[in-house]
């Protein structure tokens, strides 16, 4: 585990927030991980008292949880919620590229095709993190174009939410040698936003979750719960 080292100037608890935030974001810290406040505060350089406030706000995050015999730990997945949260996700992506591919300009489709082609590399490495970064910002970009902030926050709360389930999903895709599923759905809708076909891109994107949701669920335990 290495977990980015403090700033001086930025308040103590954001930093160990953000430290274990992005662990969790980028794979280092996996679903069941255990959150061991003695532990963290030393490899931070802190006191354990912003380490017990970052969990706490990690815990309303929807991100770590107490576990029986352990304390907290980082959120297992079930596949309960995954398919509560990509339910809520369809209905929020769905209008958001409908009134994204409606007005988006050139120049942001050019920005979108930009993160494909970073996506793309990130995918031929293997550096999933990364790959899920470019996805998002790709996406960003199109619901920008919605000209709806608050549906945009919403929509990328849900992203931080469920980003353990993505990078269990994309990496057992990788590992079953066919990762073309990945980046697939996002050429696609490109080319469609590019053209303003509405009904296109918002079928697209429904497929996207569906497909995604179907791959991380195969991911996921046969018995439920818990990574």
């Amino acid at each position: 585990m290495a977990l980015n080292k403090l700033e001086p100037s930025v308040l103590v608890a954001d930093q160990v927030f953000e430290a274990i935030h992005d662990g969790i974001m980028n794979g280092d810290l996996p679903a069941g991980h255990r959150l061991l406040i003695r532990d963290l505060a030393a490899e931070l350089g802190t006191s354990v008292m912003p380490v017990r406030e970052a969990i706490r706000r990690l815990e309303e995050a929807g991100l770590a949880e107490k576990a029986p015999y352990k304390g907290a730990v980082v959120k297992r997945l079930t596949a309960e919620e995954l398919l509560h949260v990509y339910d809520v996700r369809r209905l929020l992506e769905v209008e958001a590229v409908r009134l994204g591919a409606a007005c988006v300009s050139p120049s942001a489709v050019d920005q979108m095709r930009e993160q494909y082609r970073a996506m793309r590399q990130a995918l031929d490495e293997q550096r999933v993190a990364d790959l899920l970064d470019h996805d998002e910002q790709l996406l960003s970009i199109l619901y920008t174009a919605s000209g709806n902030p608050v549906l945009l926050e919403m929509i990328r709360t849900l992203w931080r939410r469920c980003r353990p389930y993505k990078i269990v999903g994309a990496r057992n895709t990788l590992d079953s040698g066919d990762p073309s599923v990945l980046s697939m759905f996002q050429e696609q809708l490109i080319d469609a936003a590019a053209n303003h076909d509405v009904a296109a891109a918002a079928r697209i994107n429904n497929e996207s979750l569906l497909s995604a949701t179907d791959r991380i669920r195969q991911a996921l335990p046969s018995k439920a719960s818990v990574l």
